[in-house]
């Protein structure tokens, strides 16, 4: 919700699932008129002052600024301030005197200054593979903030044109330079380019955790991750891939991951590990995959098409069988990523990747570690405990691990007398199994 500054105007954005909102706009104490309803797309409309701007990719798949005239305000009317560009426009902060911009840039952030009314001015300098996780400012003052991180170092907030108001120091001993941060492209099955980002160790064979997610047009951009300083240190590389169905390169990468397409999604992420094989970097028997959530759907899809391809996984709050997530918890509300059972084309799409029901007797799985919450309102701890009984049957002799945490939920807020056993937990598992450096 958003009211302009003399009071008049309130605007209510409403988020139906990821691809769509609708816009509401009131006069004053009159009835909330629609403004935006009915498209397949979103818009987010906000007031600077008593300005009405909006974010949009209608007719913009990649976003687009607008300005709103409050007395016309259907997309019809809708001015462009800063129009699309072949990148993703992620937000905008208004000041005094400019409007801040940021793009994310092949999963890179990139902030650039422009005058009120949208005319281009300048990029300012951002640390090299960085993600703004805030920026802030207000439209009756000049001054600009800017919040990034990096795979390697905590949070850093400056002042635009001033200097750093605050930044926070990595674990002592942990030296950033040492474990340095590229990004690398590979074909996926189709000849999709993919971009992948690699940090740690420079070269040669040792282990390697590759993590992704692919859903519901998350990005995965550098931010700071403190539970893998262990693993960097033990002579560990870690490997994030940027696949489809995020939203790194905006609605069309998203929509090219979700529903029937979901495939490409585990099609990215295998040729990731492979690259990773073929580029002399690790071997399948020192390869670990790691996700959470439609991430813990990613892995467990990728172990059950291809038990082959890696040494060791770890699968966090996951779903797992897709025939009947959506009767549990609040699951109905992604069945416009996911698709429904009920329909059956669509349970064709479910069951074809379901990683529950692609679990063959006798197949030799990686070793593998399972974690739920107890108390998990999104996705039900049933698919983390079925899959692992089932994996238990299927393989007696195999490496199947459950770790389910009392009194905790999907990830959220979760204390840090619980966070640290947790990863303390997976990380040992995936050093024990992966193995020091060669």
């Amino acid at each position: 919700m958003s009211i302009s500054e003399d009071g008049r105007w309130t605007a209510i954005t409403v988020s139906e699932g990821w691809t769509r909102t609708l816009v509401f706009l009131r006069d004053g104490d009159g009835p909330f008129e629609p403004v935006f309803e009915g498209e397949d797309a979103r818009a987010v409309l906000w007031f600077s002052g008593r300005r009405l701007l909006g974010l949009t990719n209608l007719d913009a798949p990649r976003f687009r600024l607008v300005e709103v005239d409050p007395a016309r305000p259907g997309p019809g009317a809708w001015r462009d301030v800063v129009p699309e560009s072949e990148h993703v426009l992620i937000s905008v902060t208004v000041t005094s005197d400019r409007l801040a911009v940021h793009h994310l840039v092949d999963a890179c952030s990139r902030v650039s200054l422009h005058a009120l009314d949208g005319a281009f001015e300048r990029t300012i300098d951002l640390t090299p593979y960085s993600t703004v996780t805030a920026l802030d400012g207000h439209h009756s003052s000049p001054a600009l903030y800017v919040t990034t991180e990096t795979f390697t170092r905590p949070a850093e907030t400056v002042l635009v044109d001033g200097g750093v108001v605050e930044r926070l120091a990595p674990p002592a001993g942990f030296d950033p330079d040492r474990y340095p941060v590229r990004q690398v492209w590979y074909a996926s099955a189709d000849g999709t380019p993919v971009p992948m980002f690699l940090v740690g160790r420079a070269g040669g064979d040792g282990p390697v955790v590759l993590t992704g997610y692919g859903g519901f047009s998350i990005s995965r951009t550098p931010l700071w991750m403190p539970t893998v300083v262990p693993f960097l240190e033990a002579g560990g590389l870690v490997a994030v891939a940027n696949l489809r169905g995020g939203g790194e390169f905006g609605e069309p990468w998203h929509r090219a991951g979700m529903r029937e397409r979901k495939q490409n999604v585990f099609d990215d992420f295998v040729a990731a590990a492979e690259w990773l094989v073929a580029s002399g970097l690790t071997r399948p028997a020192r390869l670990g995959i790691l996700g959470g959530s439609n991430g813990g759907l990613l892995v467990g899809a990728a172990m059950t098409q291809r038990p082959d391809l890696c040494g060791a996984v770890v699968c966090r709050v996951p779903l797992l069988d897709m025939v009947r997530y959506e009767r549990f918890k609040v699951a109905e509300l992604w069945i416009p990523e996911y698709g429904s059972a009920a329909v059956p084309e669509e349970f064709g799409w479910l069951y074809a990747y379901s990683p529950y029901h692609h679990v063959r007797e006798g197949a030799r799985y990686p070793a593998i570690l399972l974690t739920a919450g107890e108390e998990d309102a999104r996705v039900d701890p049933m698919h983390a405990r079925k899959m692992a009984a089932l994996l238990q049957a299927a393989g007696p002799g195999a490496t199947v691990l459950l770790r389910i945490e009392p009194r905790a939920g999907h990830g959220q807020g979760k204390p840090v007398g619980k966070v640290v056993p947790e990863e303390a937990d997976v990380w040992s598992f995936l050093l024990h199994t992966l193995g020091g450096p060669a």
